[in-house]
This record gives structure tokens, C-alpha cells and sequence, in this order.
């Protein structure tokens, strides 16, 4: 054990040392400065990567924290209006008092860290970050519009931690574990781990804006069958026979998109883990680099990581629904079973259900938003893992790269064709209804 724990060590202090080499020495940051929000966010994805929240709800701290930054920020620009009212059950944010002055980014930032803080589990990280953060930018500003914003930011993290006390998430930590079961078509746990399954009640959380977990049902999944020459035969060979051709290409994109927050490696007897950023935290850094390459302000900024997190938060809700539903087998059980013992995925299967792929849902549905925010035809480039030693990648439109991490799930032999697929076609249906409320 305590080999493990040493190894651990070891990978997360390396990733430290690599993403100071890769970032450098940062400016200094000041009020009204976009780099600011954006730093304050990279914060807390860095921090939900080290306490290795699942994707789901690693989905539900960026939406409440990035909300709570722009209802924060949007009181220093009426343009920009409240989404009180268009989210559910949220109520409008308490008003600034009238006769103070006030800084909104400074706020935002705030509000930002106090909710990020709130949600985490390394607390103490967030609040070293924060007291950095808050000693640079009040050399800035006046003694009374600094401590007004920051006072203000804690009053709007109050007010969407409140909220968010209601989703049911800590209802749902008490309920009862997946019991896999014995069928022969139902998902089971995969080596090396054999992890217990992710979040098996996340559809009983309260959506944002798409009215249930079950108002956007994908397309039933293939039907079982082990029978050779079946349909499901078919998708199952589809997926062993396409692993064993891989191009160098095909395994860089699958690598590139892995984004497995707990990674268990075996070496020998030994067995240690990685962590990488979440498939939404993903996204989350191409809206950072839209937001640049947009040149965007605080607000602009703050409204495109909200409106991204919080279409993806309701995409895991409505995809985990359905992968609790027809608790799919995945493709490394079916195969060892049916065709070979030997064969393996590229990548680590995730420990829950085949059906529908999350990364296919969730990157269309984000393609979608940030495509209504930025325009169809914008060319960025994605280094969000070059910090874990891989290239960046270039893509010409957001719907260029969701469609790249879909099929990099096949690419890696974790998921059949049909759940790329029927996934993309929930996630562009999810993205296009919240994008219709876009203000």
C-alpha cells in the first residue's frame, strides 16, 4: 500500500512540475482583465483533476461556479441578461446596494472561488489560490470598491450555493449501489480495477433547462445477441477488428480525448493510478480558448462557460439516465467472452454502462452552444493536453472536434458504433434545445 501511495505521489507531483514548464510565469492580474476568470476556473479544473471527481459531477461544480461568476459579473453590463427564471428553480441573485462602488470581475472572481471552494474537496488549495488572486488585484483599486466586490461575490456564491443545496445531490449519495446483475447483455465490471459503477442515480438530479432526464430518450441500443451473424455480433466485431489495425493517427486521437479522471495502471503486483482532466473539463478549456481567441471579455467570457457547463450538465443527466436504463455490456466484456480472450482496449473501459457514449453526447451538445456563441466556421487549436504529454490538435469548428472525440471512444475499444452515433444525435438534440434559450 504504501508502494501505491508513494507511486501516486510521484505522478501528481511530475504533472505539477509539467504544467508549471508548460504555462510559465504568469502576468500579474488585474481587475476587468478575461485572464483572471480564466485562471480562477483552470484553478478549479486543476483541483477537480487532484481530488478525481467522476465526470458527471465534476459537470455540476463547473455549471454552479460558473454561474455564480456570471450572475456576479452581468450587474456591470445590463446587456447581459440574469438566468434567473431560465434555469430551474433560480431565483434572482441579490442586487448590488445602491450608492456603492463596485468592481463586477472582482466580484465575479469571487464568487467564482467561494462556490469552487465550496464543492471541492481540497479546499484549502482553492482558498490559497483565492487569497493570491485577491493580494494582486487590490493593489489595483480602491480599498472601498475591492472590499464592496468581494463582499458582493461571497453574497452571489451564498445565493447559488443555496440553489444548488436542492438538486438532490446529497439525496443521491445515500441511495443504493448498482447491483450489476447476472444477464448476460448487462454491463459488468472491467479489469484492471473492476471498479463499482459511476454514479448509477445522477438522472434523479434536477435538470437546468431540459425538462427531464428523459425528455430527449436516445435510440434503443442494438439488441443482444451472441449469435454470430447478428447485428450486436456485427458491432462487437466491428470494434475488436478495428483495435487491432489502429493507425498511429487513430491512437493519438483516441489518447487525445481519453480524459479518464482515475486511470489504474498494473505493473506486475504493483498497481498505481493517473488522473486526467474530465471529458466536460475538457470542453471547458476549448471554451477558454474560444474565449482568447474571441478576444471576449470578463462577461462574454463568463456567459460561454455557463451556458457550456450547463448544457453539459444536463447531458450527463440525460445520457446517465439511459446508460442506467439499458445497462449496456461493454465491448472489452462481450469480446473476451464471445470472439477473443486476448483482446484488449486500446483504452481503460470506464466502470458504468456502453450506452449511449458520454463523450458523443456531451461533446455535441457543447458544439452546439459554443458554436451559437462563437459562429460555425471557428478554427481554434486544443492543447489541453499538452500537459499530459500529448500534442495539441488543430480543428477548423467545434463540430470538427465533438465529432473526433466521439469516434476516439471507438478508436479506443470502449464503445460500439451505434453509441457514437445515437449519442451525437442526443447531444446535438439536448444542445439545440438549450441553445434556443440562449439570451
Amino acid at each position: 500500500m504504501m508502494t501505491v501511495m508513494k507511486k501516486n505521489l510521484i505522478t501528481v507531483g511530475f504533472c505539477l512540475i509539467l504544467c508549471s514548464a508548460i504555462h510559465g510565469q504568469q502576468p500579474a492580474l488585474r481587475a476587468g482583465d478575461p485572464q483572471m476568470i480564466h485562471q480562477c476556473i483552470k484553478e478549479v479544473t486543476d483541483i477537480i483533476v487532484r481530488d478525481i471527481f467522476s465526470p458527471p459531477v465534476a459537470s455540476r461544480i463547473y455549471a454552479y461556479l460558473t454561474i455564480a461568476g456570471y450572475e456576479a459579473a452581468r450587474q456591470g453590463d445590463p446587456e447581459y441578461p440574469s438566468l434567473a427564471g431560465k434555469l430551474h428553480g433560480l431565483q434572482a441573485v441579490p442586487a448590488p446596494e445602491a450608492g456603492k462602488k463596485y468592481d463586477f470581475s472582482v466580484a465575479a472572481a469571487e464568487a467564482i472561488l467561494a462556490v469552487g471552494r465550496a464543492m471541492v474537496i481540497s479546499e484549502a488549495s482553492v482558498e490559497g489560490f483565492r487569497a493570491s488572486v485577491m493580494a494582486q488585484i487590490r493593489t489595483g483599486l480602491p480599498e472601498d470598491v475591492y472590499s464592496n466586490s468581494v463582499d458582493y461575490g461571497k453574497a452571489v456564491a451564498g445565493h447559488i450555493l443555496a440553489w444548488a443545496a436542492k438538486d438532490r445531490y446529497k439525496e443521491t449519495r445515500a441511495l443504493a449501489k448498482y447491483d450489476p446483475g447476472y444477464e448476460d447483455w448487462q454491463w459488468k465490471p472491467t479489469p484492471p480495477a473492476y471498479m463499482k459503477a459511476v454514479e448509477p442515480h445522477w438522472s434523479e438530479m434536477r435538470t437546468f433547462v431540459i425538462d427531464s432526464a428523459r425528455q430527449f430518450i436516445p435510440h434503443p441500443p442494438t439488441p443482444f445477441s451472441h449469435e454470430k451473424g447478428s447485428p450486436f455480433y456485427a458491432d462487437a466485431m466491428e470494434v475488436y477488428e478495428a483495435g487491432l489495425k489502429l493507425t498511429e493517427e487513430q491512437r493519438l486521437i483516441a489518447n487525445f480525448w481519453d480524459c479518464n479522471p482515475f486511470k489504474m495502471n498494473v505493473n506486475g503486483h504493483l498497481m498505481f493510478a493517473t488522473k486526467k482532466i474530465s471529458p466536460g473539463g475538457h470542453w471547458i478549456n476549448i471554451t477558454e480558448v474560444a474565449c482568447e481567441t474571441a478576444k471576449a471579455g470578463v462577461v462574454k467570457s463568463l456567459q460561454a462557460y455557463a451556458w457550456t457547463s450547463v448544457v453539459m450538465a444536463d447531458a450527463f443527466i440525460s445520457c446517465w439516465d439511459e446508460k442506467y436504463r439499458s445497462k449496456a455490456i461493454r465491448p472489452e466484456t462481450y469480446i473476451n467472452q464471445y470472439i477473443s480472450q486476448d483482446w484488449m482496449p486500446l483504452l481503460q473501459t470506464p466502470p458504468f454502462p456502453e450506452y449511449t457514449s458520454g463523450h458523443s453526447v456531451v461533446s455535441a451538445c457543447a458544439a452546439v452552444v459554443l458554436t451559437r456563441l462563437f459562429g460555425d466556421k471557428f478554427a481554434f487549436t486544443d492543447s489541453t493536453e499538452v500537459e499530459f504529454g500529448l500534442p495539441p490538435r488543430h480543428f477548423t469548428s467545434f463540430r470538427q472536434a465533438a465529432e473526433e472525440a466521439a469516434v476516439s471512444r471507438f478508436y479506443g475499444g470502449i464503445h460500439f458504433k451505434p453509441a457514437i452515433q445515437y449519442g451525437l444525435e442526443e447531444g446535438d438534440r439536448i444542445g439545440e434545445f438549450v441553445a434556443r434559450r440562449i439570451p
